[in-house]
């Protein structure tokens, strides 16, 4: 999902698990799966053989063999099992993001991601075994021919030295399959045949599987109607595309901690993006649209605002605006109580997690609410992180992360930038993770390969804060909780 969520190919909201690539002829003997291919070829595994010294030479060796055969199964019937669940999960996914055009961009550009790292995690004897599998008759050039062509190899492919070019492999194209290599003057030819480096070798096997997901999808679209028809999938495939699994942030430890007067200070140093922006806008209109209300409003519920901060925080605001003081309290106040789950259905409501602020309720004109990465225009999104600091250098490499569709990994990139920090160590799934981990390094109880610096305003600590506990209980989005959340919109409709 957006955001492909830390590891970038890692999605918590997905059913996914494991490494996946081109989907084969489910196999299940070793000798036609490459992952187990050394076991015919080697025999059985000199470490599975159990030593007996209480018998003889051939019960040993019989029982060896036994075993072995065993293991060898085992392990096989666990990799089916995994790759099983793996297809039926990429269909299920394919069936719920291929509903739109958005949706369907983004699943292909995770899918994408996602078979670009399991591919070079191959060994190059099983990334051979692939290509062929799939009719991709790529084959390696030996490394006498290499050695041979060295000097051409080189000079043909920008961005290889002599020693790079000893270092990688090499594979004999077609040049209908290297046509765009061949049209930039980027690989060596010869003989009718592209010679491309394994560097560009994905390039091409990533365009073939684009094209075919891509295709597959758009037919997948069509068959919809009658897919939506039974009511035992339709309400799976509407709202997975925004579902959230993760860390439960609807109840807090630190309910109470946080005071009005410190979320200034906290907007800037621990508050992401999405969230300052709203505090920002806020601040400066002295009002919100419904939109920006739920958003932010969930949000600070859940970093520790009691329902009493709550109403005076948002009364206070919006009476230095248009809205006088009798007509918070009837149009309102009652909104607030209701989310913080005081009236209608008593309902404790969970703030939103970055998938559903990706996937769901744009922004229009006049709204702030969303995610910056996503709704923003680039060139707006620059000048807001030149505002607060960023560098040019981080700027550029967050703006190429949205430019790949990698919201959630631009939103790590700004944390690591803000903080001053290398590698965050985690992946980023929830606005309120983001506080949650920020506080933790602020206060000293995460590890830090830098010293934090200022962006901004002041990055110190205060010394009354607090840093805040997230409820580890794994959740996830389902009906029930959308029809409610769609309850709480209602009563935040009022402008």
């Amino acid at each position: 999902m957006p955001g492909s969520s830390l590891n970038p190919l890692r999605r918590k909201s997905s059913l996914r698990s494991g490494v996946k690539t081109l989907r084969p002829e489910e196999v299940s003997g070793t000798e036609q799966n490459p992952r187990y291919a050394h076991a015919s070829v080697l025999g059985p595994d000199p470490s599975l053989r159990p030593v007996n010294a209480d018998t003889g030479p051939g019960k040993s060796l019989q029982r060896s063999e036994t075993d072995t055969q065993k293991a060898l199964q085992a392990l096989v019937e666990d990799d089916y099992d995994a790759r099983r669940k793996d297809h039926i999960s990429h269909f299920i996914l394919r069936l719920a993001y291929c509903q739109s055009e958005e949706l369907r961009r983004w699943f292909l550009q995770q899918e994408m991601d996602l078979f670009r790292y399991r591919f070079n995690e191959l060994t190059d004897n099983l990334r051979q075994k692939f290509l062929d599998h799939v009719n991709l008759k790529f084959e390696a050039i030996s490394e006498d021919l290499k050695n041979e062509w060295a000097n051409d190899l080189c000079a043909s492919t920008p961005g290889l030295t002599m020693i790079k070019v000893k270092e990688q492999m090499f594979y004999k194209v077609g040049l209908a399959d290297a046509v765009e290599l061949f049209r930039a003057r980027r690989v060596f030819i010869k003989d009718g045949f592209a010679y491309v480096p394994l560097k560009d070798i994905d390039a091409i096997v990533l365009n073939n599987y684009r094209t075919k997901l891509s295709k597959a999808l758009a037919l997948t679209a069509r068959s919809l109607p009658s897919i939506q028809s039974d009511e035992r999938l339709q309400p799976l495939l509407n709202h997975l595309s925004h579902s959230y699994v993760g860390p439960d942030y609807s109840v807090q430890k630190n309910t109470g901690k946080i005071s009005l007067e410190q979320i200034d200070a906290l907007s800037v140093k621990s508050f992401p993006l999405c969230m300052r922006q709203l505090h920002k806008a806020l601040r400066e209109n002295h009002h919100l649209r419904h939109g920006g209300r739920m958003q932010y409003g969930l949000f600070l519920k859940s970093i520790g605002l009691t329902l009493e901060q709550a109403l005076e925080f948002w009364k206070k605001e919006f009476t230095r605006g248009k809205v006088d003081a009798d007509k918070f309290d009837k149009g309102y106040a009652y909104s607030i109580r209701h989310s913080y789950g005081k009236e209608g259905r008593r309902t404790d409501y969970t703030p939103y997690s970055c998938m559903k602020i990706i996937m769901s309720n744009p922004p229009s004109q006049g709204d702030y609410h969303g995610c910056p990465f996503r709704h923003c225009d680039p060139e707006l999104l620059k000048q807001k992180l030149q505002l607060y600091k960023v560098p040019q250098s981080g700027t550029n490499q967050i703006l190429e992360l949205v430019k790949g569709m990698h919201y959630q990994l631009a939103c790590q990139k700004y944390f690591e930038l803000t903080h001053d920090v290398e590698d965050i160590g985690f992946s980023l799934n929830h606005p309120n993770q983001y506080f949650a981990e920020s506080q933790k390094l602020l206060s000293g109880g995460r590890e830090v390969k830098k010293e934090p610096s200022h962006v901004g305003n002041s990055q110190q600590k205060s010394s009354g804060q607090e840093s805040t506990n997230s409820n580890s209980t794994p959740t996830s989005s389902n009906t029930a909780t959308d029809a409610e959340l769609e309850g709480l919109e209602e009563y935040f409709a009022e402008d």
